[in-house]
């Protein structure tokens, strides 16, 4: 492989923290105290801790013991469960990594539009006026021509500013442990202050379910390394880029959460426009602490969008190798990009844009419409190594981390709920008729086992109440 595109050990991790370290670290205070006691708090972080560990694992060792499949999420799939799965899983992360990237612009120009914005004159608003709509747009088409330019150029850029929007999370995280008052952690322990009379539920189990989106989302990235395995200078380096960048990125996220809960009120904290990091900062030491959080915010956001951006356009480019996505998306541009899933992604991106300009829609919407769709993908990955390690016999670890992974996604989806999944169906759907475009002109047939027809029939199925929800929510 040409050097132009092999990525070693370090910026293979930045990769791995600056896709998870996006947006929704600067806006995790104000969306766990929204949801969640610090009881609640607590036991949602020790489920997701020991999940995404696990998690993070079976991306590790799979990488180890099938160094043959590249792509993570798309070849995991479709290896351990056909061809159509594999489809599944990859439009379900590509959806994710779009949608998700279109939330990063939104948060960011909703952060600018704090320090613009004035009760008479709303610029920027929460990312979703006509001027974030030109940002984003203007954004986005910059952020395509540096990745047109090669993965390798992409990956030193965006080590760069890992380190950079890091500093001053650690900042953050030191001030709070200075401010940090136990008897305002424990002041709303159990969170019977969230009640309304919308949502009467304040049972923890409640509390603990409405965090598993939230802290799912800030995970989502986790897979990056495995995603651009091709691109390693070492296969190696994959897993050890996985469990490093999880790691790491799994205690500031706890630390920034909980120690925020203890600065402030819960109730409090709930009320705060995104990001709120930046409003606890601005309680603790004044209001450059706002300022700081809100740059550190631009250049998070810029990087994690560089990060997915070459992930969304990974995926479409392997899926297209084996037939499940259109022929274009296998050319490669003289720098070793796949250009056309590129440019496919970019115009999703735009048009999701305009989308949120007419819609209004907030970055919590995107969020959690973008989470929804990564749940099979993340699912098919822990059951994967599960079925490998009982197919292959291999050793006991392998079955238990494979187990402990699926049983964390197939908790994800349950604490989803009704409504996102259903959503979701109707998004999958679209995805089946671009497989039906693609089987048609890799094959000039449809070609389907029958565990896949009756997948697509439960789909299409599922997609009347699905159908009846989008148009009375």
């Amino acid at each position: 492989m040409s050097s132009k595109s092999q990525i070693g050990l370090t910026a293979l991790t930045a990769l791995v923290i600056s896709s998870m370290i996006g947006s929704g670290i600067f806006s995790l205070p104000q969306n766990m105290s929204a949801v969640a006691g610090s009881q609640a708090l607590l036991i949602g972080w020790l489920i997701t801790g020991v999940g995404i560990i696990f998690l993070g694992l079976s991306f590790h060792y799979l990488a180890q013991i099938r160094p043959d499949l590249d792509g993570g999420i798309y070849t995991y799939a479709r290896e351990g469960f056909g061809d159509l799965m594999g489809f599944f899983s990859a439009w379900g992360y590509w959806l994710c990594t779009t949608i998700g990237i279109v939330g990063y612009l939104v948060v960011m120009f909703e952060g600018i539009g704090g320090f613009v914005d004035t009760p008479e004159r709303v610029i920027f608003g929460q990312g979703n006026t006509f001027a974030s709509f030109v940002g984003a747009s203007v954004v986005a088409w910059l952020i395509y021509a540096l990745v047109a330019k090669g993965i390798k150029e992409a990956s030193s850029v965006n080590l760069i500013a890992t380190v950079v929007k890091v500093l001053p999370l650690l900042l953050f995280i030191g001030v709070a442990v200075y401010f940090f008052k136990a008897d305002v952690f424990m002041s709303d322990w159990t969170g019977a202050t969230l009640a309304t009379t919308e949502n009467p539920d304040t049972s923890i189990m409640s509390q603990v379910k409405n965090t598993m989106l939230i802290t799912l989302w800030v995970f989502t990235g986790i897979e990056g390394a495995a995603v651009l395995s091709k691109h390693a200078k070492s296969r190696l380096d994959v897993g050890r880029a996985t469990v490093l960048g999880v790691s790491i990125t799994l205690v500031l996220y706890v630390l920034i959460t909980v120690l925020s809960q203890g600065i402030l009120p819960r109730a409090q904290i709930a009320e705060m426009a995104n990001p709120s990091m930046a409003g606890v900062l601005q309680h603790m030491v004044g209001d450059w602490g706002k300022v700081l959080i809100s740059l550190c915010l631009m250049v998070s956001v810029l990087a994690s969008y560089l990060s997915w951006t070459l992930y969304a356009t990974e995926i479409p480019h392997l899926g297209a190798k084996n037939g499940a996505f259109p022929k274009a998306f296998l050319q490669l541009n003289r720098n070793e990009v796949p250009h056309q899933a590129l440019l496919f992604t970019t115009l999703t991106v735009q048009l999701c844009l305009f989308l949120v300009w007419q819609t209004g829609n907030s970055y919590e919407a995107l969020v959690l419409i973008s989470t929804s769709m990564i749940l099979v993908p993340y699912l098919l990955v822990g059951a994967f190594l599960l079925k490998y390690a009982f197919q292959k016999q291999l050793r006991v670890k392998y079955k238990i981390i494979g187990a402990m992974a699926t049983l964390y996604a197939s908790w994800i989806v349950y604490a989803a709920g009704v409504t996102y999944l259903l959503f979701s169906v109707l998004l999958y759907l679209v995805g089946a008729i671009l497989y039906l475009y693609s089987q048609k002109q890799f094959h000039g047939k449809w070609m389907f086992t029958l565990p896949e027809k009756i997948i697509l029939g439960v789909l299409g199925i599922l997609a009347i109440p699905a159908i009846w929800q989008f148009f009375n929510s």
